[in-house]
């Protein structure tokens, strides 16, 4: 299974993609992050955010797209920025027929390290030793999102199970419609 997981973020979006399944070693197959430049129009850094996830989708062609969940943020600036990315990548995997599931931090933590409260550092030492990295992933919204794809194989087998089978049965109706 191929998943891309996206840490979404207006300014800095992390993108990892991670084969594999759960018994087997996973290996990673990319990471990088998009930056939207601060001074543009929100409308163009949407846009640009948008292009760059397409390019990903198209490149990697991945089975599933996971996504953190925006769970609660004390910065409305930043919140607001980041449920505008994370509406950005799942308009992506709907229109792509790509299943997409969501995981909360605390859940990614639990599934990376045993520990749903781990820090950074924590997580991040845990994605190198997974993946058999030479070093961490930087920033670390690149790490977060390779723990996000780890997380979904980890996690995530039957909800993808059930996720496929609705995105096929969609893709059947729409196909019965034309």
């Amino acid at each position: 299974m191929r998943v891309l997981g996206i840490d979404p973020g207006l300014t800095r979006c992390g993108i990892g993609v991670i084969d594999g399944s759960v018994g087997k070693p996973l290996s990673m197959v990319g990471v990088g992050v998009i930056l939207t430049p601060t001074d543009f129009a929100l409308e163009a850094r949407l846009l640009e955010l948008d292009r760059q996830l397409n390019e990903w989708v198209s490149l990697w062609n991945p089975d599933v797209i996971a996504v953190e969940r925006v769970f609660s943020q004390h910065n409305v600036r930043t919140v607001m920025g980041t449920g505008q990315a994370a509406g950005i990548a799942l308009l992506i995997a709907a229109k792509s027929g790509i299943p997409v599931m969501m995981h909360t931090p605390s859940e990614v933590k639990a599934a990376v390290t045993g520990s749903g409260r781990a820090n950074k550092a924590q997580v991040a030492q845990m994605v190198v030793k997974i993946l058999n990295l030479d070093s961490i992933p930087k920033p670390v919204d690149a790490t977060d999102a390779l723990a996000l794809a780890i997380c979904h194989i980890w996690r995530g087998g039957a909800n993808t199970r059930i996720a496929t089978a609705v995105a096929a049965e969609k893709n059947r109706l729409r196909e019965l419609r034309r």
